[in-house]
């Protein structure tokens, strides 16, 4: 390792040369109190940032090992640590000429706790990822306004952000708390016989649909669960707290417009992530295997088992073995839910505003209008009770236009002014009392699903045939090779460095399991064991500081939107 005199010396010597003289300062340098590694030195100005990462050796850094004893607490300190670079790296960084000329930077967290490549705690000490803009005047290299980034702010953000002594300690504990209780409490929901719980004093509205965080304002409605769903819960750090909790099951929540029916089931859509202190959601957890349902008109569907819901399509199209470029709202959806069950969901979320109206109910007046033979659509409402009691999914659903579910309801929450009312004996007495839809034959049962062989040559992460090339551009898509992934329907993608970790995670599984003998949901566990074993530097040799943890869910949500995917035998 260079001594950080080293560094000095070949700024110096490059200062005023072009750009690419840059690329003799990689290495590693020793500095008094943290090593400094240079993985990557940017071509251009204009190029994606330096990659740069600093070590503080464990008696330096000083934090105490309670503050990451467990998994749990230890991602909850990396995150608060790399918001405390995030905001020691504007004071530092500022324009230092063209381009990204002078950007000191970390992959921040927003608002959900996730493992991160950013910053890394073990016992021997803390790392941090960074990117650096290098400076540069046109195309020639500030040497000089290099050496104050590196050899001055750089160490007074290490200082500031990564040593324990000038953090806020208490704020630590917080984030490492916030993430042991969560993991905690979503570890009692089996054991309690719960998919979901949201705890009292709750705070679920966000400020805006682009704004994760909570509002600024106090008039927020606290949550209060109703006295017949309150369960209490002892966590390591609250101690104990109580809640409402959801049982499993079929469970609606209905409600007139505007009483917070969406704003519930979009906080339990997050549940299944941890949340930083202050959120207000921190105590809202959900089964870990929690998929968002919805329409999906226009997605490709490649050799999907759409036949418990759809059958007898005109044209004799086989449902059994399901393929489209272009699938409708009731098809999309189903396939969506075949998809989820086959990756291990154990937990349904469906809001009624973006399902398909004839994939959830037929009322009774269509019943009389169109015979049950002539209609391919074996509703939602005559198979959720089965998804249910053959297969140990629960469902919970937003309506607040049809009441045909009351029937086959275990739970019903009705929101009034953002406050929860269980309305369950009520909705089944109106039930009882006023018939709704002609009830249909048994459905018979849900039955299972094939396993889905993909065909590996559908799987080309190669771009003009050569080099891999993957990019995610937010969580919006993926490019992947020629084809472009489109995630905007996966609602519980939050991070644009889960679409990243998604995009190699994909080439990565094409790489080692894809083989054409294993199926999708088969190699896509096994990569997601390989991250779990491994971390998420197992999908990347270069050491990259901007990969957050994702879930099986949508990894699979990606590659089943692989417009290019073919399955074998299809």
């Amino acid at each position: 390792m260079n001594p950080v005199e080293k560094l000095r010396e070949i700024l110096n010597r490059i200062d005023g040369r072009g750009y690419k003289g840059y690329k003799a300062i990689a290495g590693s340098y020793r500095f008094p109190d943290f090593e400094l590694w240079i993985d990557h030195v940017q071509g251009d100005p204009f190029a994606a940032p330096s990659r740069l990462r600093v070590w503080v050796a464990a008696a330096q850094a000083g934090f105490p090992e309670a503050l990451f004893q467990n998994d749990s607490r230890r991602i909850g300190l990396e995150n608060y640590l790399a918001l405390a670079v995030d905001r020691a790296c504007p004071i530092a960084s500022g324009r230092r000429g063209s381009g990204k000329s002078g950007l000191l930077a970390i992959d921040a967290p927003g608002q959900e706790l996730l493992a991160r490549t950013a910053v890394r705690v073990s016992l021997d000490g803390v790392e941090a990822r960074l990117a650096a803009g290098l400076p540069a005047a046109g195309r020639r290299i500030l040497g000089r306004e290099a050496a104050a980034m590196l050899l001055e702010e750089l160490p007074r953000v290490v200082a500031e952000a990564l040593t324990y002594r000038n953090g806020d300690p208490d704020s630590m504990r917080r984030f490492a708390a916030a993430a042991e209780d969560a993991d905690a409490l979503r570890g009692q929901l089996a054991v309690q016989k719960l998919v979901a719980f949201v705890a009292d004093g709750s705070r679920l509205p966000r400020r805006s649909g682009v704004d994760d965080r909570p509002p600024a304002g106090a008039d927020i409605v606290p949550f209060q669960s109703p006295p017949s769903l309150r369960v209490e819960i002892p966590l390591p750090n609250r101690g104990q707290v109580t809640g409402m909790g959801i049982p499993a099951g079929v469970t609606l929540i209905v409600g007139g417009g505007f009483h917070g029916k969406s704003t519930l089931l979009q906080a339990l859509e997050r549940g299944v992530y941890n949340h930083r202190p202050d959120d207000g959601r921190e105590l809202v957890v959900t089964e870990g295997s929690a998929v968002k349902i919805r329409a999906e008109d226009g997605r490709s569907v490649a050799g999907v088992d759409i036949s418990p819901f759809i059958n007898n399509l005109p044209q004799e199209l086989d449902t059994r073995h399901f393929s489209t470029e272009n699938s409708s709202g009731s098809t999309s959806q189903a396939a969506n839910i075949v998809e989820a069950l086959e990756l291990d969901s154990r937990l349904l979320l469906i809001d009624e505003d973006t399902a398909a109206t004839n994939f959830m109910i037929r009322d009774r007046r269509m019943q009389a209008l169109i015979a049950s033979e002539k209609e391919p659509i074996t509703p939602f409402v005559d198979r959720v009770r089965p998804l249910f009691d053959e297969r140990g999914v629960s469902t919970i659903l937003v309506m607040g236009g049809s009441g045909d579910y009351f029937d086959i309801a275990d739970t019903v929450i009705a929101m009034e002014a953002f406050r929860p009312v269980e309305v369950t004996a009520a909705a089944r007495a109106i039930a009882a009392r006023e018939p709704g839809r002609v009830l249909a034959p048994p459905a018979g049962a849900f039955g299972g699903w094939r396993e889905r062989v993909p065909d590996p040559h559908s799987i080309d992460p190669s771009r003009r045939g050569r080099e891999v090339s993957v990019q995610a551009r937010g969580t919006r898509v993926i490019r992947f090779g020629e084809e472009e992934i489109e995630l905007t329907a996966l609602s519980q993608l939050v991070d644009d460095s889960q679409a990243r970790g998604i995009g190699l995670a994909l080439v990565y599984a094409r790489q080692h399991y894809l083989d054409g003998r294993r199926s999708l949901a088969e190699a896509l566990r096994l990569t997601m064991a390989d991250v779990a074993t491994h971390g998420l530097d197992v999908l990347d040799r270069r050491r990259l500081g901007d990969l957050a943890a994702f879930r099986l869910q949508e990894l699979g949500g990606a590659l089943n939107r692989l417009r290019a995917l073919r399955i074998q035998g299809d």
